[in-house]
């Protein structure tokens, strides 16, 4: 009787604690596939920063055809990397999705261009043919095409857009007038293909006027009434920018770390340590917290300029300081 008594005080137990394990499990899905972008959440669980906080948590690199929003609607993950304008819009459509945390301060988003496609300003992109990425990252573009009186749909007086994968080949190989590309990584990549600086023009959305706020880290809106998840995300929010300060801090070792998690084999060091430099400016400047002027900004860039505008009205509950005014203090 004392051995089946100590035998079932032991499988209680187990079962207690993978329960309390359980609770302090993460899951936070990557808007992209795995680089300096997201330097911060794999050097805080390199570094040891989410351990020190109890939390298990798994990174899951995303792609060109994996949209953050739906895998946080299924359930596949805790919290997702996003950007802003991906999420007001599916918040317009009923998708309850809060912006917790943003550690991107800046936009590092932009439209490359050939010079010799007779590329030299705004005014030459009617006509053009335009290389934008989808599943939440045409909405920036459409919003500055909108305000630009650029109609999308290939018309004479408008531009042709087709969906871009994830190459630079259509710009390169001189399929396409102009591409969308990253400061921190394929603007580089235009160049390691024999274009130089000066035979491009490129636009900034950060200097059109239309930039938006880009990599927050997003939740679904019904977990943030529960009191253990909200514990949880203050516990990750704090160590994932532990991570990212360090980051910014040892660039190199940013990178090395963030080319040791790549199952892909595809990416290098050297690759990764540029591309670290140039997400450090982005996320220079922020400590995690939201700014409401940069979210009123991305706000009325969705909303103005044409008449069909990503979003048609102001967002309410659409982000949140309850998480950092405590990860922070």
């Amino acid at each position: 009787m004392k051995r089946l008594f100590t035998l079932a005080l032991f499988g209680l137990f187990s079962i207690s604690a993978s329960v309390v394990f359980a609770d302090n499990n993460v899951t936070i899905q990557l808007k992209w596939v795995t680089q300096t972008q997201f330097a911060g959440y794999y050097v805080a669980q390199d570094k040891g920063f989410y351990k020190d906080e109890g939390l298990n948590v798994t990174i899951k690199p995303g792609g060109p055809d994996i949209g953050p929003q739906q895998v946080l609607a299924g359930g596949g993950a805790d919290v997702a990397v996003d950007w802003m304008p991906s999420a007001l819009a599916a918040r317009e459509k009923g998708m309850g999705t809060v912006n917790i945390a943003q550690p991107f301060k800046s936009s590092g988003m932009m439209l490359t261009c050939r010079k010799d496609r007779g590329v030299n300003s705004t005014s030459d992109l009617k006509g053009k043919n335009l290389g934008v990425w989808y599943f939440g990252n045409e909405y920036p573009f459409l919003s500055w095409m909108n305000k630009l009186g650029l109609p999308t749909d290939g018309s004479a007086n408008g531009v042709t857009v087709f969906k871009q994968g994830w190459d630079i080949l259509p710009l390169t190989q001189g399929d396409a007038d102009c591409v969308s590309t990253m400061a921190y990584n394929e603007y580089w990549q235009v160049l390691a293909e024999g274009l130089k600086p000066e035979e491009l023009t490129v636009f900034r959305y950060e200097d059109m006027g239309v930039a938006t706020l880009e990599d927050g880290l997003y939740v679904l809106e019904e977990n943030l009434k529960d009191a253990a998840f909200v514990d949880k995300m203050v516990r990750f929010v704090r160590a994932s920018m532990k991570g990212w300060k360090y980051a910014e801090e040892n660039q190199a070792e940013a990178a090395e770390i963030v080319v040791e998690n790549d199952d892909s084999g595809a990416q290098t060091i050297e690759a990764n340590t540029i591309q670290m430099g140039e997400i450090a400016k982005l996320t220079a400047g922020s400590n995690g917290a939201l700014d409401p002027a940069d979210y009123e900004r991305t706000v009325n860039s969705l909303m103005t300029g044409g008449s069909d505008p990503v979003i048609t009205k102001k967002p309410t509950g659409a982000w949140s300081h309850t998480i950092t005014d405590a990860a922070l203090k």
